[in-house]
């Protein structure tokens, strides 16, 4: 995967709140199942007021900050080799994604596209689904249409989840905006709607077609990543290749649930289940890839 250097990053479309919600560094308590522990209470069964998520979101009443400021990551991006730096490269990738489902999302869907920032925090986050930490992963929250992230995140999905490759990341970023898709289709809403008055088991399952929804958006955004350009019409992307998306795959396998569970100790517990297994989020991934449309990622709730 190689970026266009000469690409303009587009820091706008993000809000940089790091360093205003606790301080910077560390992971605050992630969660992560090494060697056992009872995370499965966590990424499983955590699904409330808010969409993706790798692991959920915990309610915490407090912390965090609702201040942004991108004077840093605006001066770090208009630096030559800006490229090379993590913070700068998910901006790129965030310009791409929200620039495919500007054309796709009225082609496809006869929606117009709403532009939905991502949010850049360390160790915790006010959002309208609750206050956060970063133990909740990745997560796309409905109640104020914002994707939300901790960078830190990206090492903890290489050093103990199994995911070191580099598309990991704009995989994680386009996931979130596979929600983001759902939520101003309509989707979403229709999910939330099938799961009222359903048993907790029901509502696991349909919370899995909306996860396995989101990652074949995901799939269908990276087979048009390399055509994407930034407001000047330069490529963000000069090149992705099949071990790019072998990545993407991989990351996929190992957030899946029945993963999970075995890597937190406890049984596999299908019932249980809130985003899919390993196999059928790679093959949602690898669907929308292969056929490079969303019309191929299509559910019923």
């Amino acid at each position: 995967m190689e970026l266009n250097e000469n690409a303009d990053i587009d820091t706008s479309q993000v809000e940089d709140r790091r360093g205003s919600g606790g301080g910077g560094g560390g992971l605050g308590g992630l969660p992560i199942p090494i060697g056992g522990g009872g995370l499965v209470g966590v990424i499983i069964t955590l699904v409330i007021a808010v969409v993706g998520g790798y692991f959920g979101i915990n309610q915490l009443g407090g912390g965090g900050s609702d201040t942004a400021n991108n004077t840093n990551i605006q001066q770090e991006c208009s630096q030559e080799n800006a490229t090379q730096q993590l913070e700068c490269r998910n901006v790129l990738f965030v310009n791409s994604i929200q620039a495919y489902w500007k054309q796709a999302s009225p082609k496809y869907f006869n929606v117009d596209y709403q532009p939905a920032k991502t949010v850049i925090f360390s160790n915790r986050v006010n959002t309208a689904c609750g206050a956060a930490d970063s133990g909740v992963g990745p997560f796309y929250c409905p109640g104020d249409n914002l994707v939300y992230i901790d960078l830190t995140f990206y090492k903890v999905l290489s050093q103990q989840l199994g995911a070191p490759g580099e598309f990991a990341q704009p995989y994680v970023l386009a996931h979130e905006y596979g929600h983001h898709i759902q939520d101003i289709t309509g989707q979403e809403a229709k999910m939330r709607r099938a799961q009222q008055g359903a048993g907790e088991t029901e509502q696991n399952a349909l919370s899995v077609k909306l996860e396995l929804q989101a990652d074949c958006y995901a799939g269908v955004w990276a087979s048009a990543a390399t055509e994407t350009t930034d407001t000047q019409g330069q490529k963000i992307f000069k090149s992705l290749t099949e071990q790019d998306i072998q990545e993407g795959i991989q990351t996929a396998g190992q957030i899946g649930d029945d993963v999970l569970q075995k890597r937190s100790g406890n049984p596999v517990n299908p019932a249980e289940f809130t985003h899919g297994t390993a196999a059928q989020r790679q093959q949602s991934f690898t669907k929308g890839y292969q056929s490079g449309n969303p019309e191929s990622c299509a559910t019923t709730f």
